[in-house]
This record gives C-alpha cells, structure tokens and sequence, in this order.
C-alpha cells in the first residue's frame, strides 16, 4: 500500500544552499515544493493542490491566501513569531497554524549574548591578567571576610549590560531570540531595523525600538550585526560607518562575514576608537593568516574575540544537526501525534 504524500509548499527568503539543506531534512513523505520570495500570483496559482504551507521568513498569509487553499492542513512557521499569518481566518477555514522556535537561531542568540558580555566585562584581558600571576606589588594574604584583593591588578573599563543601549541591525529570527535574551539584562533600549517594520503590537512585545540603520549605528553601545549578504550589504561597515559608532562601543557580529569591511574595521580598533569587536564570521572562510583582526585578538588588552563560524553550535546528537528539527512538528502531524506550540486549532 503506497503511503499518502502531502502537497507541499515551502516559503522562503533563504538562499539555494539553505533550500537544499532543507529540501535533504524533509521528510519523504512530503511532496515539497520550495519557492523564494513567489509573487502573490504564484502563490494564488500553487496554494489550490497545497496540503501543508511552510513558511520562513515569507511575507505575509492573509485571508485571501487561505481561501485560495481549500485542501490546506497545517501552516508550519519557522520561527517564532506568527503576527503575519492571518491565525483567526486560519481558524474559520479549520486550519492548524503552528510556530517552531528554531534551534540554530537560538543558538546563534545564545553567542552573541557571549560575545556581549566577553567584550563589555574585557574577558580576553582579565583571563590574561589572572593567568599571569604577578603579585601585583601587593603580598598576597590568604582570603576570608575581611581579608580579599579585589581588582588587585587594577583593571578599568569593566562594566556590564546593564544600562546599555543596544542595536541590533538585522532583525529576523536570530535577533528576535537575540532582543529576548538581553531582556532580562535590563539594556536602557534595544534598537532594532529591518525592512520591513514589524507592528506595534510586536514590538512592545519584545520590547524593541524601531531606528534607521545610520541612526542606530551612531547612538547605540552594542553593535550587533546580523544582515545577510547580498549585493547593498556587501562592505556595509565599512570605514565611514564605523567612524559614526560613539567612542568606546563594541561591535559584535554573526551575520555574513563580508558585510565588513576587516580592514576599516582592524584600523579603527588600533585607533582605540572602539571598545573591542568580536566575530564569528569572516570574509574568507576559514580565517587566513592575513586576517587584518588576528594580530588584534592575539593581543588581550586589544579586547578582540574570534570565534570559528560555530555560533550555531555544532551538535552531537543526529536530529539536532542541519535542519532535521526544522520538521520535528511536521513529523508529528505525519504520525497523527499532538502538535506543539499551536496557535490556531481545527
């Protein structure tokens, strides 16, 4: 007996790599179509044969859509947030719509906060400094209550996350998870930017701040970059951006490498313009010898921390690496089993 195959329909923003990355996790029970950025009328033209709809990081599902998909199921987005999907005319038309928070994303998250706070508490140099040993022109005293050298080294320009002004340039999943993270971290604001403007609604929610790219690169404390690369990214913090960053901000970045410029940005850091940078992606991957930012991160006090491309974790169990998890709830709706994190019911 053949096994039923669902019509499939995969909405994305992603690149052909990502796509074969998630054409290879789909399970073969989906008949799958994947289709970048399609234009309203091709949308109106695959969604009457269309049993589950897929979306990442695709423009909104409105009414209209839905009622041009009479077979429709299930609507699975990737991601966390489903302000763009009409979920009460999904709930009429008896479809199930569900979000999936996505693990590399979080992951991705999850460093930057790391890279945040290695940089504001200047680990590189305090971890150099305890390393080193010295008595610091002090005799050193076994500690109790009242007996302790704080700071015995002296070190300045430790702070915290506490107060700070953060901008995160880039806005898709990897900063939403990013802004509710820091959340508990009480910033003094989180500047966001992308695109297209999420509503009010969204960001009061995640406490965000909508700014313009250049107003949010000049004001904020933290830098955090997350754009993708294409043609009007490429090199965009280049020298005469990075000149705008308030004196002694940091930069932390896991978006595309080559949307800095390394050079622009080596030179500022020697200026002392910043206080420090870290990353995780590069424009010539692996990191070559001639990287103007290694001899910068070999150097403590110059507060410069590179990380191998490994933002996203690099998994140990099988089901947890490329984008199998991608389709853990589609998995379950295949096996008849309990849906998780629903939002519109049949």
């Amino acid at each position: 007996m053949m096994t039923k195959r669902y019509r499939t329909l995969f909405l994305t923003d992603r690149s052909p790599h990502h796509q074969e990355a998630a054409r290879k996790a789909a399970p073969p029970a989906l008949d799958l179509m994947i289709r970048r950025r399609p234009s309203r009328d091709e949308l109106l033209t695959l969604l009457p044969d269309v049993e589950i709809l897929i979306s990442e990081r695709a423009d909104t599902i409105d009414a209209a859509l839905l009622a041009a998909a009479p077979k429709l199921q299930l609507i699975q987005r990737l991601g966390s947030l489903t302000y763009d999907i009409d979920v009460a005319a999904a709930q009429a038309q008896g479809i199930t719509v569900c979000y999936w928070p996505l693990r590399g994303c979080i992951m991705v998250a999850e460093h930057m906060v790391l890279q945040m706070l290695s940089l504001v508490k200047r680990l590189a140099e305090v971890k150099a400094v305890a390393e080193t040993a010295a008595d610091w022109g002090q005799t050193a005293r076994r500690t109790d209550e009242n007996t302790f050298a704080y700071n015995w080294s002296g070190r300045r320009a430790i702070e915290g996350l506490y107060g700070q002004r953060v901008g995160i340039l880039g806005f898709g999943e990897i900063g939403v998870e990013l802004a509710r993270r820091l959340q508990p971290f009480a910033p003094a604001t989180i500047f966001y930017h992308k695109r297209t403007r999420l509503p009010v609604t969204v960001e009061a929610a995640l406490e965000v701040v909508y700014a313009a790219p250049d107003e949010l690169i000049a004001q904020v404390d933290f830098l955090c970059l997350l754009l993708p690369y294409a043609a009007e990214t490429d090199h965009f913090l280049n020298a005469a951006r990075l000149a705008t960053m308030k004196p002694g901000a940091f930069l932390v970045s896991c978006g595309s490498g080559s949307v800095i410029d390394e050079a622009a940005l080596a030179a500022t850091l020697r200026r002392g313009a910043l206080g420090g940078a870290a990353l995780d992606t590069f424009e010539w991957e692996p990191l070559q010898p001639d990287n103007p930012l290694l001899p910068l991160a070999r150097q403590p006090m110059m507060n410069v921390v590179l990380s191998p491309h490994t933002a996203a974790g690099a998994a140990e169990r099988k089901e947890d690496r490329g984008r199998s998890s991608d389709f853990a709830n589609i998995e379950r709706f295949l096996a008849g089993e309990p849906l998780r994190y629903m939002v519109a019911y049949p």
